[in-house]
């Protein structure tokens, strides 16, 4: 297969000297040259040669990003740990992944010197082992092979118009998919700058903007704040192309976003165990409340309760099961977790429940385990209800679930940030816009949500 950091390593000589010189990468302050980086990476890449894997503190760094890639160039996988994991976690991550070293970002000297190159691993090796969540337990590990990272990032190169000509800009971790697959790996694979803000406000996205930056990522919370403050949202009027990813992003952000930036943000669906699978395109239609079609070279389909395969309707409601190159093959040491994780004839179930319409566009409802609520005899889902409520002045933030009615099954409960609303309010407003059994049987005002790393609300929290 070709290499998977194709920009960084294609060139077996160094390029010219303004090649070499021009910045490969920023994060805060601290920017590397295309040569810079390579050499001291190689540094990483002969000091860990030959160990199983190998750990890396993901903070904000570019010394961060320097290990991650001396471990790729080595062939070594590498173990992103979430620099404020609790001594449990953390212990569990090291213990699971087999990391025999761990590097933080003082380990790291950016004027080393590589003594050479190493060999290109098998496309089948693993490059990165993920952990996720760990909202069902103990976190699970995920082995993404170096073949699933490149077929995922040229999906996405194709879909988004993604070049060398872009600058991305984003402020995201670096120790999911998102901020590591796609907004380092990527970068490096495509050709294009990487300026990484270290955290994702809006005024460091807006001073990239006008610095030149092109292609943005961004999780809902991030573009949130961005459509509350329009000094910072008008800036990326300049920008070509806005991506949103790792959770559902509101009808009415969407919405506030295109007024403010003149541009319609894509949006894209993945898992740390498929990497993203459904994305709209840079040259074609984006729809508020939808994720796109499939990428090159991915399958998808639903799946009823009982394993029976629903109709592409846009009505039916089902499980999201997936098939392709960016697939992961199971988790480390989880046989159990493996057997439920994929069917019978070797289709992956996402756990997330979704409709595709008859021309292929997704829209994910949610979780089955938290977003699918199953009342009096309907299927409801919890992401509708959010999207309507999100559009009732003075909501600022909103989550909808399921909990236990000896009646019904379940009934539906609304957690709502809000100013000046009362409980009324906020159940007569979904009953007005959408069928009267899907309204809040109980509305909960809170201060605000709790959410994880990524700005994904934690709904098992909630509960």
């Amino acid at each position: 297969m070709a290499e998977l950091l194709t920009s960084l390593t294609s060139q077996t000589s160094p390029g010219s000297p303004a090649q070499d010189r021009a910045e490969a990468l920023r994060v805060g302050e601290v920017g590397l040259g295309r040569a810079q980086l390579l050499a001291a990476a190689g540094a990483v890449a002969d000091r860990v040669h030959g160990a199983g894997a190998v750990a890396v503190e993901a903070t904000a760094d570019a010394r961060t990003v320097t290990a991650i890639v001396g471990c790729l160039l080595a062939g070594v996988p590498v173990v992103p740990v979430p620099p404020d994991s609790g001594e449990t976690e953390r212990a569990h991550i090291l213990n699971d992944s087999g990391a025999e070293l761990t590097l933080r970002a003082e380990d790291v000297d950016l004027t080393a010197q590589g003594r050479g190159s190493h060999p290109e691993p098998a496309g089948e090796s693993t490059a990165l082992i993920l952990y996720t969540s760990g909202t069902t337990g103990a976190p699970k590990g995920v082995p993404v092979t170096r073949s699933a990272i490149a077929a995922g990032l040229d999906a996405l190169a194709d879909a988004w118009s993604w070049t060398p000509e872009d600058r991305l800009v984003h402020g995201l971790p670096i120790f999911h998919v998102h901020g590591l697959v796609l907004g380092v790996l990527g970068p490096l694979r495509v050709g294009s700058p990487l300026v990484h803000t270290v955290r994702p406000r809006p005024a460091a996205y807006a001073e990239a903007a006008q610095a030149g930056g092109s292609l943005f990522f961004g999780v809902p919370t991030v573009w949130s704040r961005i459509a509350a403050d329009p000094q910072s949202a008008d800036a990326l009027r300049g920008a070509r192309l806005l991506v949103s990813g790792s959770a559902p992003l509101p009808v009415p952000v969407f919405e506030r976003l295109t007024r403010l930036t003149g541009h319609q943000p894509v949006e894209r669906y993945g898992m740390t165990e498929t990497l993203i699978t459904v994305s709209s395109r840079a040259d074609g239609e984006r729809r508020p409340g939808q994720v796109g079609v499939p990428v090159p070279g991915t399958q998808t389909r639903l799946a009823d309760d009982d394993g029976t395969v629903l109709p592409h309707d846009g009505e039916a409601v089902g499980e999201l099961q997936i098939q392709g190159p960016t697939v992961f093959s199971g988790y480390l040491h989880r046989p159990e977790a493996n057997a439920k994780a994929f069917t019978a004839d070797g289709w992956f179930r996402t756990g997330d429940v979704a409709t595709i319409g008859a021309d292929g566009w997704h829209r994910i409802v949610g979780r089955a385990s938290t977003d699918l609520i199953k009342s009096g005899g309907y299927r409801i889902g919890a992401g509708e209800i959010e999207d309507v409520l999100l559009g009732l002045a003075g909501v600022r933030e909103v989550a909808v679930i399921g909990v236990p009615d000896e009646d019904l099954g379940e009934r539906v409960r609304a957690f709502v940030v809000a100013d000046g609303l009362t409980s009324e309010q906020v159940i007569d407003h979904v009953a007005q816009r959408l069928s009267v059994h899907k309204r809040p049987r109980e509305v909960v005002f809170v201060s605000e949500l709790p959410r994880n790393a990524m700005g994904k609300v934690v709904k098992q929290r909630l509960r």
